[in-house]
């Protein structure tokens, strides 16, 4: 099991500097996130992989962004978030195709997302335009060899089985998000691996509490303070020979956001180190 953390690429220099502090933390890898599609350039691939051989970080997959409006919760968000909009669809497929390049450039097999609220309803006309929209971006990585991940939290586990089921390639898999399940209201992240556990290729170790309303997602918050139950979480993991990466994410800035990832890091070891053996 490699614990590993989430990495903003904006510029190489940055990337350096994050780099070098993710070995100051004890890291040996971690998730690239990018949503500047004019920075997924070849220069821009080759420096990634030079300096991830240089400071000794294994990249366990590329988080790939897209362009135009988002708004997280449950009102705009549908409209603005993933390809479910018709109107950035074109857009975000072509996107989602440049990252999974600059993905592979880098060396990279699997580029995960967020495919936006999925219609529950597979009788909804924005069901199989979208799908066939997944169809077109999954045919071209894997053109690539490579997978694409869909992210949880905005579908239930059900409605993102159903998308796999619909789209058809095998090339699908999921970027397990233990908190965004909760903080979406769709489902307990232990409970989903029930549903879609064989697909999962990486795992972001995240908490938070469920919605309290209607329009605003749930609260994040450190790991171990929130719902999701971890010890649970990897023991299931096990049973399903899931033994790959764990990226932790902690939505936030600063000093805490620091002292809330090397908390977690903490933490997540002596689970997995109880469940898996260390």
């Amino acid at each position: 099991m490699k614990i590993g953390t989430m990495l903003y690429f904006h510029s190489l220099e940055e990337t350096e500097k994050s780099f070098i502090r993710l070995r100051e933390f004890g890291f040996t890898s971690c998730q690239i996130n990018s949503w500047e599609p004019q920075k997924w350039t070849n220069e821009n691939a080759d420096g990634i992989r030079a300096l991830a051989d240089k400071y000794g970080i294994e990249i366990s997959s590329f988080w790939c962004g897209w362009e135009g409006p988002t708004v997280w919760n449950f009102y705009e968000g549908q409209k603005t978030l993933g390809l479910v909009p018709p109107e950035y669809r074109a857009m975000r497929v072509q996107n989602l195709c440049d990252g999974a390049d600059f993905a592979h450039r880098i060396g990279l097999t699997d580029v995960a997302t967020h495919m936006g609220f999925i219609p529950e309803n597979p009788y909804d006309p924005n069901f199989e335009p979208l799908c066939d929209a997944i169809r077109t971006v999954a045919q071209h990585l894997k053109k690539n060899g490579q997978y694409l991940l869909f992210e949880t939290g905005q579908e239930t586990p059900v409605t993102m089985l159903r998308c796999f089921e619909q789209v058809g390639t095998d090339n699908l898999a999921v970027n397990l998000d233990t908190a965004n399940l909760i903080l979406y209201g769709k489902a307990n992240p232990v409970d989903a691996l029930d549903v879609f556990g064989k697909y999962v290729r990486n795992l972001h170790a995240k908490d938070g509490f469920y919605p309290t309303n209607g329009h605003d997602l749930g609260c994040e918050v450190r790991i171990g303070d929130g719902k999701v139950d971890f010890r649970a979480l990897f023991r299931k993991l096990k049973e399903l020979g899931y033994d790959s990466y764990v990226t932790i994410e902690r939505e936030i800035s600063g000093e805490q956001q620091e002292e809330d990832i090397r908390y977690a890091k903490a933490y997540l070891e002596n689970i997995v180190n109880e469940v898996y053996g260390g």
